[in-house]
């Protein structure tokens, strides 16, 4: 999975990046990677890993991983080529799901690019960039449908589709506002928007606000919160400034720090884990001597699919699934205690892998 984090100048957007991706390397045995300056990858916490880890004394402990970018380069005018435009808006494709850092805090010493603190504002600078290059996209492939709807009438529908985004996008709403069914989405696919890509609006508060709970009092919050349900987009409350005091603190420090707070888990946790249910993401595990690793799949993935995650000759060669629930696993106490108790299942092509599944894949190529 791979986030991309925008945001105007002063918001705390580099401030929320070097934070979560130093705390990511910081929270599980995986190495921070630096791909270049502005891409790093972090371990997704996965507290199962390491309980499986310990029950087989597995040599090597792999979680899941997302790629974080921090994208840079705004301005307005990005979807005409201004400034780093064009390098802003093909770093977004690339992206799964946006994370927009919102400023929600009031700081005199730190000045807002546009003068003062507007959420709505900045937003919509952002936003409208997106858009613009949304509706040059539509208005191409509608131009192209159109002439070829001559010769295929079939093509109508996509013709309706595309008309509609293209109004949804003229009106200032981004393509995810648009209700698709999923013959619609497929058409969408194709060709994929800058504004269909799934939104996360980090609201970054002060330090007061956020540790006091106070967020919702926060007017600028209630801003990101209203426009951000009428996108159909997610909101996450989090402190940047927090997250980088405990970037460098070790696990136990980090704990107690957040217990003091009443929080049981850091901004990098609650974003991963807002990332994977918007993007209908889960995980199964495999564990044995030489490793226990996590393995991100698409909610709804059968087992065959799910195997080709490992590689493409157990999806191509697949047989069966041995399965069985973790907390099933862990409340025997071994895979034999499970299997003595009928919870190891063998299952086939049509079973649809739960978040969870300790799974031993059957193949033969």
């Amino acid at each position: 999975m791979k986030l991309g984090i925008v945001g105007l100048p002063n918001v705390g957007k580099s401030t929320l990046f070097n934070a979560i991706t130093n705390a990511g390397a910081q929270s599980a045995n995986y190495p921070f990677c630096t791909i270049d300056p502005n891409v790093g990858v972090v371990a997704v916490p996965d507290e199962r890993l390491d309980r499986l880890t310990e029950m087989y004394s597995s040599a090597k402990t792999t979680p899941a991983v997302i790629e974080f970018v921090d994208i840079a380069g705004l301005v307005k005018g990005a979807s005409r080529g201004e400034g780093l435009g064009n390098k802003f808006l093909a770093n977004i494709r690339e992206v799964d799901a946006i994370v927009h850092v919102v400023r929600c805090f009031e700081d005199d010493d730190i000045i807002h690019v546009d003068g003062s603190v507007d959420p709505a504002r900045d937003m919509e600078t952002i936003n409208l960039e997106l858009i613009f290059a949304d509706m040059e996209a539509v208005e191409r492939r509608l131009q192209r449908t159109v002439k070829a709807l001559k010769g295929d009438k079939s093509l109508q529908a996509e013709v309706d589709l595309l008309n509609r985004i293209y109004a949804a996008l003229e009106s200032g709403l981004p393509a995810r506002s648009v209700e698709c069914t999923p013959e619609e989405e497929a058409v969408l696919d194709a060709s994929p928007l800058l504004t269909r890509k799934p939104v996360i609006y980090a609201a970054n508060l002060s330090e007061s606000d956020f540790a006091d709970g106070a967020a919702d009092s926060n007017p600028h919050y209630r801003t990101v919160c209203a426009a951000a349900e009428a996108e159909h987009a997610e909101v996450l409350p989090i402190c940047a400034q927090m997250e980088a005091d405990i970037a460098d603190m070790d696990e136990e420090e980090k704990a107690l720090f957040l217990s003091e707070l009443g929080l049981t888990h850091s901004g990098l946790d609650r974003l991963i884990q807002k990332s994977y249910s918007l993007l209908g993401l889960i995980s199964y595990l495999t564990a044995g001597p030489t490793e226990s690793r996590a393995w991100t799949i698409v909610k709804g993935t059968k087992a065959p699919g799910a195997a080709g995650k490992i590689h493409t000759d157990f999806e191509r060669g697949f047989i069966r699934a041995e399965v069985v629930a973790y907390t099933d696993l862990m409340a025997c106490g071994s895979m034999t205690a499970a299997k003595e108790k009928g919870l190891v299942r063998s299952e086939g092509k049509e079973y649809v892998v739960q978040d969870g599944d300790v799974v031993l894949f059957r193949f033969n190529v």
